[in-house]
C-alpha cells in the first residue's frame, strides 16, 4: 500500500498544480477562485531512487516496480474551517485519513492570481491553516476528555493513562501548540494510534515561490519568513517551472534547471521529503524477473520487512539472506557479492537498513 500524504493550504496557493505535476496529470482542476477542487483527488507517485536504477542495470529484470506516495490534493482551508466555514468539515475529514501532510504556502507575487486574504503573508497564512487544525483537534480531545473521565474514576488503569495524555494534549492545544510538538513517552505515543488528531501527523512544508526566486532561495530565511523552528522540513517549489518542466525530456529537463541555477526538481526534493517525514526507509529484492523497492518503517526486523511482502512470509520467517546496497553493486550482483563473502544470514532480529538488497527464507 502507498504512503498517503494529503496536501493542504489556502486557496489558490497551487496545491492543486502542484498535485498535477506530482501526478503528471490534469485531473486535479486549476482555478483562480477557491474551492475549484471540492472531491478529494487522488494520484500515485513513485519515489525517485538513483539506486534503483543501478540494480536494474545488473540483475536486468523484466520487470521494475518502484517505491511509491500517494498524494491527495485537500481543497483549500479557509478561517472558521474548524466550525465549518468553506466546507471545512469535509476538508478535515479528508485530512484525518492521510499518513501526512504536506502543507503549501505561497511565497510567489502574482497581482493576477487573488489571494482570499488580500495579500501576500506566508507566516499568517501558516497560521491560518494550523490554527483550523488546532481548533479541530481541541474540540476533538474536549470530547474524549469528557468520556474518559468517566471511565478513570470507575478505576480503568488504561483510561486513566489517557486520561494523562489527554490532558497534556488539551494543553497544548490550548496553548496553540500542535500536538506534534509534544514529546511523549513510547507508551504515549503508542496511544497516540488510537487517538487520531490532524497536527499530531508528520509535516512537510512547500514554499510555493516565482521562478526567478528559486536560485537565491535561503533556506534559513525562508524558514525564519514562515516563523518555522530549524528542525522542519521545508522544501523550496515552483509549481509554475515544474508545470513547465512536465512537457519536457529528460535532457530539456536537466538543461531547463541548469539555467534556473537548481540542481534538481523541486518535486523529486518533496517527494523523497514526503518519504523520509512518515520515518521509512528502502530494501530492495532483485532477480531476472522483478527489481522492486519495498517500503518498511525505519527500525523494522527482517520478520517484518518480509510480511511486507507476504503476510505468510513473516509468519514462517526463518532468515534473511542479505546483502549492503554498496556490495551489491561492488561486486556486480548477487552470485559476486556472495563469493565474496558479503552476503550474510540474519534472524529474527536484524533491523533492516536503508538500501539492503533482501532474499527471505520460510516455512510454507
Amino acid at each position: 500500500m502507498a504512503l498517503n500524504i494529503g496536501i493542504v493550504g489556502l486557496p489558490n496557493v497551487g496545491k492543486s498544480t502542484l498535485f498535477n505535476c506530482l501526478t503528471g496529470s490534469r485531473g486535479a482542476q486549476a482555478a483562480n477562485y477557491p474551492f475549484c477542487t471540492i472531491d478529494p483527488n487522488v494520484g500515485i507517485v513513485t519515489v525517485p531512487d538513483a539506486r534503483l536504477e543501478q540494480l536494474v542495470v545488473i540483475a536486468k529484470p523484466e520487470k521494475v516496480v518502484p517505491a511509491a506516495v500517494e498524494f491527495v490534493d485537500i481543497a483549500g482551508l479557509v478561517k472558521g474551517a474548524s466550525k465549518g466555514e468553506g466546507l471545512g468539515n469535509q476538508f478535515l475529514a479528508a485530512i484525518r485519513n492521510t499518513d501526512a501532510i504536506c502543507h503549501v504556502v505561497r511565497v510567489f507575487p502574482d497581482d493576477n492570481v487573488i489571494h482570499v486574504e488580500g495579500g501576500i503573508d506566508p507566516k499568517r497564512d501558516r497560521e491560518t491553516v494550523e490554527t483550523e487544525l488546532i481548533l479541530a483537534d481541541l474540540d476533538f480531545v474536549e470530547k474524549r476528555l469528557d468520556k474518559t473521565r468517566s471511565a478513570a474514576k470507575s478505576g480503568d488503569k488504561e483510561k486513566q493513562k489517557e486520561l494523562v495524555l489527554l490532558e497534556k494534549l488539551n494543553e497544548a492545544l490550548q496553548s496553540g501548540r500542535l500536538a506534534g510538538t509534544l514529546e511523549l513517552s513510547d507508551d504515549e505515543k503508542e496511544m497516540m494510534k488510537g487517538i487520531p488528531l490532524l497536527t499530531w501527523k508528520p509535516v512537510i512544508y512547500a514554499a510555493n515561490v516565482a521562478e526567478n526566486q528559486l536560485k537565491n532561495i535561503d533556506p534559513v530565511k525562508l524558514k525564519k519568513d514562515l516563523g518555522l523552528p530549524d528542525h522542519v522540513e521545508l522544501v523550496a517549489i515552483s509549481a509554475k517551472v515544474e508545470e513547465e518542466l512536465g512537457d519536457l525530456s529528460a535532457e530539456e529537463r536537466r538543461e531547463y534547471l541548469a539555467g534556473l541555477g537548481v540542481a534538481s526538481s523541486g518535486l523529486d526534493q518533496l517527494i523523497r521529503a514526503a518519504y523520509a517525514a512518515l520515518g521509512y526507509i528502502t530494501f530492495f529484492t532483485t532477480g531476472p524477473k522483478e527489481v522492486r523497492a519495498w517500503t518498511v518503517r525505519n527500525g523494522a526486523t527482517a520478520p517484518q520487512a518480509a510480511g511486507v511482502i507476504h503476510t505468510d512470509f513473516e509468519k514462517g520467517f526463518i532468515r534473511a539472506e542479505t546483502i549492503a546496497f554498496d556490495d551489491y553493486v561492488k561486486h556486480g550482483g548477487e552470485a559476486a557479492a556472495k563469493e565474496a563473502g558479503r552476503l550474510r544470514a540474519e534472524g529474527k532480529e536484524y533491523i533492516v537498513k536503508d538500501g539492503d538488497v533482501m532474499h527471505f527464507r520460510f516455512n510454507v
